[in-house]
């Protein structure tokens, strides 16, 4: 017990996240994507992958969300839904945002998320699935929304 005390010293923000649940956690980093994220709840050593990429560690997993946050304007992350069982999450949900392309177009990918917590509770492991192919991910670039 004194070493979670020492630890909680160490770092004041672990004493509330220990006593705030992940799912309200979650809730709020979705509604404010990509900013404020709380990246306490993953592991350092988290496996991330998408469609896209695939890497481990949780400055890799900084480094993505500031990627999207610096190139794509008007982000939008709606969570569609989001349940735990046990040391897994599901979420679904979709992304959204504007290329930064001369007619910027909206682009939109449906998809889903699996979260997989550690023993200590932090996301170990956060695999994104698409509910579209990463061709029609392009094709958006090159078609009317309106």
């Amino acid at each position: 017990m004194v070493t979670n005390l020492h630890a909680i010293c160490q770092n004041p923000a672990a004493y509330f996240y220990v006593n705030m649940d992940i799912i309200e956690i979650l809730k709020q980093d979705y509604a404010s994507f990509p900013q404020n994220q709380t990246y306490d709840i993953y592991a350092p050593n988290v496996y991330f992958r998408d469609p896209l990429n695939e890497f481990t560690g949780i400055d890799r997993y900084r480094q993505n969300i500031n990627f999207i946050a610096t190139w794509f304007n008007n982000i939008q992350l709606d969570l569609h839904d989001i349940r735990r069982q046990d040391n897994a999450i599901v979420t679904t949900w979709t992304l959204s945002w504007n290329s930064p392309l001369p007619w910027k177009p909206r682009i939109s990918i449906p998809g889903w998320s699996e979260l997989k917590l550690d023993d200590r509770g932090l996301i170990c492991s956060h695999i994104d699935y698409w509910n579209c192919s990463r061709l029609d991910v392009v094709k958006q670039h090159f078609t009317s929304s309106s």
